[in-house]
């Protein structure tokens, strides 16, 4: 679910004990596999030049947090800031911008390497088109911002208790914005009905059979933070990080840059461990599944987390997942607020960054594991230490004003009493 009320929050667990479940994945052998070819430091060097012809690029900052990995115990924290992506304030844009411009060559028969002004330039060659897609908040934003840039027109479909400001932010673009009554994972299949009905393109971020280019090309969208880290560490004189904890909704972000450093360090790469909302558990429970497969999860998937508010993994996505995770991870709302409350207001000579609940949940885990007791054995068992240099990425600003103002300001979801 998109947005919810104080009030409709899933409790906390009773003790802080239960806050957390971590599940290793014995899966996990780490061999090659040929999704890693599309998503390694080539494809990645191809579509961030593709990104370079937009006018409204930048790379996003990496930012250090010494201070904050001095008191968790860790050698390094970083931060790759997404929430000054293209000025949407989401990567989710990255992914939009890429498949929907490769859709576009693909139709009008331009070459793989065609750039934003020569795509603008074949644009006003063509009638506009109608690209669809469904989305959590960001997704759909992304969609819509590149589909006016592009001189394209958007129907965004968005899953029930949606919020008011991320349907407001769509609307500006010119998009039709439509919320659903029902759950993300429905409402996918809501907007892939009706852009079959309209003869509309869908611009979708998960895949099923049938449907597996387009959501493809939106991962490898996302290759361009992940080559941006790389890149920004190594120019800072650091070393590779041996952790890096991604959230994930349906598995797209977390398996693009999953097989970015796989890719690019092979036997070398870091530990990967995945991290979802207690309310949403899909990769989990993929991670428990007998046959390998993976498992949805029904319900109204209620969490602040809203980004992440998915019950069916990306089938596309998840076979990288189980060969190369490391650990998969569940955290309660507390979790997610506290990395809110933490990058806001951060420790003396860390910088303070503006994060949604989805950017600032992996944050909020790393520094539970590492402050609280109750997960010190945890913490050892995932090489949580003195050695670590942890990656992570805020995948988004405030999309709810609301909800991080009551946050932050008020302490909403505290920590449960040990």
């Amino acid at each position: 679910m998109e947005g919810i009320a104080i009030g409709t929050a899933p409790k906390s667990p009773a003790s802080l004990a239960a806050l957390i479940e971590s599940r290793p994945n014995p899966a996990g052998r780490r061999r090659p596999l040929p999704l890693l070819e599309d998503l390694g430091p080539e494809a990645a060097g191809a579509v961030r030049a593709y990104h370079r012809t937009w006018e409204a690029y930048r790379p996003t900052p990496l930012v250090a947090l010494p201070a904050l990995a001095r008191y968790a115990g860790l050698g390094a924290i970083y931060v790759k800031d997404e929430a000054q992506r293209f000025g949407i304030g989401a990567f989710k844009v990255l992914g939009g911008t890429y498949a929907l411009g490769r859709y576009l060559m693909t139709r009008w028969q331009l070459p793989p390497g065609t750039g934003f002004p020569d795509l603008q330039a074949a644009a006003r060659r063509h009638p506009p088109l109608t690209v669809v897609a469904a989305s959590d908040g960001n997704h759909g934003l992304g969609v819509a911002w590149a589909a006016r840039a592009l001189g394209q027109q958007a129907v965004i479909f968005l899953p029930a208790g949606t919020v008011t400001e991320r349907v407001a932010r769509i609307r500006a673009l010119g998009a039709r914005a439509e919320v659903s009554d029902r759950n993300y994972d429905d409402t996918v299949r809501l907007a892939a009905a009706w852009a079959a009905a309209h003869g509309d393109p869908l611009i979708q971020d998960t895949a099923w059979p049938g449907y597996t280019e387009i959501p493809l090309r939106v991962m490898q969208g996302y290759l361009t933070m992940a080559l941006e880290a790389d890149e920004q560490l190594a120019a800072a004189g650091e070393e590779p990080p041996t952790h890096v904890v991604l959230q994930a909704g349906v598995g797209s972000l977390a398996a693009a840059v999953t097989g970015y450093f796989a890719a690019r360090y092979g036997s070398r790469a870091p530990r990967i461990l995945i991290a979802e909302p207690a309310a949403a558990p899909a990769l989990y429970r993929s991670a428990a599944s007998p046959d390998g497969r993976p498992a949805a999860v029904g319900g109204p998937l209620t969490t602040i987390m809203a980004g992440l508010a998915c019950g069916e993994p990306n089938p596309q996505a998840w076979p990288l997942l189980r060969e190369w995770a490391s650990a998969f991870l569940i955290c309660g709302e507390a979790v997610a607020a506290r990395g809110t409350r933490i990058l806001a207001g951060p420790l003396p000579g860390d910088p303070a960054l503006r994060a949604g609940e989805s950017g600032s949940m992996p944050l909020g885990l790393l520094v539970t594991l590492c402050d609280q007791p109750a997960y010190t054995g945890l913490a050892h068992a995932l090489g949580l230490g003195p050695e670590a240099r942890v990656l992570l990425f805020n995948t988004e600003g405030i999309t709810d004003p609301d909800l991080h103002r009551a946050i932050v300001w008020d302490g909403a979801f505290p920590l449960p009493a040990g």
